[in-house]
């Protein structure tokens, strides 16, 4: 294979393969490696997408054209909508995935595109001419040329497995780890830092009682991740069950700790603080005295079990004793204990918003290179970068995402502007705009850009046109619907709402609490009558309930949006010489220079630079 190749994707896990994806799709000829063919996609970790924020992400990679929420539908094996109780901008859906199909759907998504081509090996080194990126060489010696790469190296950078007092060399279990890279990119003027992260035992499930535990069922109606033709999960579902530590666990567990790689310092890199192990979670919560764990299937035809919350690295024999204590589970049979892994990663402030790195043109960082944690904050900067990496074969300007406009672009923007020092993991807090990103209406937000890019098919594009036509339709119709007190207020007085004294606006009683348009509008007198006949998509009512709903809310937001992003786009000269602005701090000036941010937007989202530094640059910037 001596052909150059417009994009390489080194690294087949979530990242790689929505960047592969994305670059394809855009008719660059791609060159997927991966160092285990067998292992592309693989959930490493929990068999499972989406949740808190993490669901919006899922859905935003869906309407921009990407593949996971695809993927998770099509291997599902529960579905849930959480936070139901909550307003909608905290709605986040989730669903348990059958971990081997998950892998083999993807695989086969990848192998149907003629645009990519595999290969197996480790990725030694990158190929540099004058800054600029040219290929990979690899384990074997082997070059491969290309205009652009993507490093989506996951755990596998120097990766060492830590169980108990006993290290080995691995990226994932039973896997090598990829040396020669880290130690390329420092000579290259790049910094690295440490990262760990740590997976629990795996159950075999006929070993379990379950009925000591508490049974969590799907939804009643299922959801779907994808806009797309996707169908909903079947009325068969998979529970998932919760568990309960106690105090005996606790203490079992504490014995161990003697021989803990964390606690003893063998461990250097920080984990997820909000994902921490077991230990971590008794020695840091001294005071209480049980821990939630989530029992969760691997799949339809598996009796393997994955004990969500019980992430360890304490010697094997430690974690079968405290397993036994846990109610439900004292004849417990382990598949494989559970492990810490420590690995390299870049600090992300090294990069641009395009996921370009600042040192290397030509060369993006994707995923848990970057710092983050999470099969879905790894997909979608995977997309970008693809995408990226893809424009810039084709000669387009790169696809940045603003912080109003997806929690993809919030979570990239504080990756470049704030970097991390701890797995970065999202959460709906992080995003100033959430009644703005919302899971419902990620399509109307990103599809276009999708569509764009190349990404969007012509199909999804005429489904998509017509649930913005419908929508339309429907919101136009509402705004002269009437209710009339003798029609309506037998129902308002059923569902708990006060009865109407006079003819009253439709979208006036959608307002109330507890007031839910489909079952409204048998009621209301409509213009146009053909609307109280025809059926509408599920989707188009609840996107037009909750914009009537949360108007105020939703003009707040977009207005608050609106006047950031006066100045926020103003792009800063690279020649910009922070050192002699002197009106700036000392400590301004240090991480302005450091990071370098690429708009205004950018630099006043650096932890630190106050609206006074903000005004001094637009100032120097007029200048």
């Amino acid at each position: 294979m001596d052909q150059t190749y417009d994009v390489i994707v080194v690294g087949a896990g979530h990242a790689g393969c929505e960047a592969a994806m994305a670059a394809a799709n855009m008719g660059c000829k791609v060159l997927l490696v991966t160092m285990n063919m067998q292992t592309i996609a693989q959930m490493s970790c929990n068999p499972a997408m989406g949740g808190i924020a993490k669901g919006q992400i899922v859905r935003e990679i869906d309407a921009l054209g990407g593949y996971s929420g695809i993927i998770s539908d099509l291997s599902a094996v529960q579905f849930r909508m959480l936070n139901r109780s909550k307003g909608p901008a905290m709605w986040s859906p989730r669903c348990q995935s059958d971990r081997h199909l998950f892998a083999s759907l993807w695989r086969q998504y990848l192998e149907q595109n003629h645009n990519i081509d595999f290969y197996q090996d480790m990725c030694r080194s990158l190929l540099i001419e004058n800054n600029r990126v040219r290929g990979i060489t690899t384990g074997l010696g082997l070059q491969f040329k290309a205009r652009t790469v993507v490093l989506t190296n996951g755990t596998f950078l120097n990766g060492v497995i830590h169980v108990g007092e006993s290290q080995t060399s691995g990226g994932r279990t039973g896997e090598r780890s990829a040396t020669g890279l880290t130690e390329q990119l420092i000579s290259l003027g790049f910094t690295t830092g440490r990262m760990k992260t740590g997976t629990p035992p795996r159950i075999d499930g006929r070993s379990i009682d379950y009925s000591k535990l508490e049974e969590q069922m799907g939804d009643t109606v299922p959801g779907r991740f994808s806009y797309d033709t996707t169908l909903p999960l079947p009325d068969r579902q998979l529970s998932c069950w919760i568990a309960y530590t106690n105090e005996q666990v606790h203490n079992l567990l504490r014995e161990g700790f003697e021989k803990s790689p964390m606690f003893q310092g063998r461990i250097k890199g920080l984990g997820p603080r909000y994902c921490p192990s077991i230990e971590d979670k008794i020695n840091r919560f001294a005071e209480r005295d049980r821990h939630q764990l989530f029992v969760e299937p691997e799949g339809w035809n598996t009796v393997e079990v994955y004990l969500n919350g019980f992430s360890t690295s304490l010697p094997e024999h430690i974690q079968r004793k405290a397993l036994a204590s846990v109610p439900g589970f004292e004849s417990a049979k382990l598949f494989r204990p559970g492990y810490a892994i420590e690995y390299d990663y870049f600090p992300p402030t090294q990069i641009k918003e395009s996921l370009e790195t600042k040192a290397i043109h030509g060369l993006y960082f994707a995923g848990q290179i970057n710092g983050t944690t999470g099969y879905e904050e790894a997909a979608c900067q995977g997309l970008l970068a693809g995408i990226n990496a893809g424009s810039q074969c084709l000669n387009k300007e790169p696809l940045v995402l603003s912080r109003d406009e997806a929690y993809i672009g919030v979570l990239i923007n504080d990756l470049v502007t704030k970097g991390t020092d701890e797995p970065y993991r999202m959460f709906t807090s992080r995003a100033e705009y959430r009644i703005l990103l919302r899971q419902d209406n990620a399509d109307a937000r990103l599809t276009p850009k999708g569509r764009e890019r190349g990404l969007i098919s012509d199909r999804r594009w005429n489904m998509f046109e017509e649930k913005q036509r419908n929508i339309a339709t429907l919101s136009y119709s509402l705004k002269n619907a009437r209710l009339m007190p003798e029609s309506v207020n037998q129902f308002l007085s059923d569902i708990g709402t006060t009865p109407i004294e006079q003819r009253t606006s439709l979208l006036q009683v959608l307002k109330r609490p507890g007031v839910f348009l489909e079952a409204l509008i048998p009621y209301a007198i409509i213009e146009d009558q053909s609307i109280q006949n025809k059926s509408f998509d599920s989707e188009v009512v609840q996107q037009v309930e909750i914009e009537v709903k949360y108007e105020s809310y939703i003009i707040k937001e977009r207005d608050m949006a609106n006047k950031v992003l006066e100045f926020a786009a103003l792009k800063i000269p690279d020649s910009m010489d922070y050192s002699k602005i002197h009106s700036l701090s000392s400590e301004s000036r240090e991480k302005l220079s450091r990071i370098r941010p690429e708009t205004i937007a950018s630099a006043s989202s650096i932890s630190g630079i106050s609206p006074a530094d903000i005004a001094t640059l637009l100032v120097y910037i007029k200048k």
